[in-house]
This record gives structure tokens, sequence and C-alpha cells, in this order.
């Protein structure tokens, strides 16, 4: 099988995670400065044998848009789904608290991201398994 790849856009970071080729476990890949987003998913997709893409519905997509016609220009194959972001933040700084990560790293905002990709990721996984 091929992996998904899930994003978690930011104005100024993004967050990315991808699951393993049999679609059961999301893992953070990294965060990556925003303006650089389009490039680095376009050389992982080349690297990598990924089914699809999933982006983070955020409450206003004003850039994202953009973002996503030029990706889908660039991987005019590529299907492109939305998964709902709501409270992923809240969720991935749970996720440090709990597992006991120090305050300076739970302030890593790129950190942050990359957990909030993973969160939508997985909550994605689950609900096409059921």
């Amino acid at each position: 099988m091929s992996r998904i790849v899930a994003i978690d856009y930011g104005r100024k970071r993004t967050g990315i995670a991808v699951s393993d080729t049999m679609q059961i476990i999301a893992n953070g890949l990294t965060t990556v400065p925003t303006h650089e987003l389009l490039d680095f998913i376009t050389n992982y997709v080349k690297q990598e044998s990924v089914e699809r893409i999933i982006i983070g519905l955020p409450k206003q997509m004003n850039n994202e848009v953009s973002f996503v016609r030029s990706l889908k220009k660039r991987l005019p194959d590529m299907p492109v789904e939305y998964v709902d972001e709501r409270f992923t933040s809240v969720l991935a700084h749970r996720t440090m608290l709990e597992a006991g990560l120090k305050k300076k790293d739970r302030q890593n905002k790129a950190l942050v991201d990359e957990i909030s990709a993973t969160i939508i990721l997985q909550s994605y996984l689950e609900t096409k398994r059921l």
C-alpha cells in the first residue's frame, strides 16, 4: 500500500505527518517553513508512494486555498481531502504534557505543528477503518 500525508497548514510553518505503508499508524515527519511546503511535498511524493494528501481544514482558508490550487496543478492525479482540525493544537499540547516534555520543549511551535498533523492523520486513519 501507499502512504497518506497529512498537512497542518500554517502561515509561517506547516506540520507534516505520514502514515506507515499499511495506513494504520500516523507518524510526525517534520515541520517546514510554509513558503517551502509545495517543493517539499512535491519532492516527498517523488521519493515515496503516496496515495493521498489530507489537509487540516482551518476556520479561515485564505492562504490555504491558493496552496491547494498550486498543489493540484503540480500533482494533478493526487487526491486531496480536508479533515476538521479544530482542537488539534490543544490536543497536541495535552499530548506533550502527558508525554512528560519539559516546558521549553512544549513551547516549540514547530513540534506542536508536527504533532497536530499527526493527530489529524491518525483521526483520518481511524475513521477510514470504521
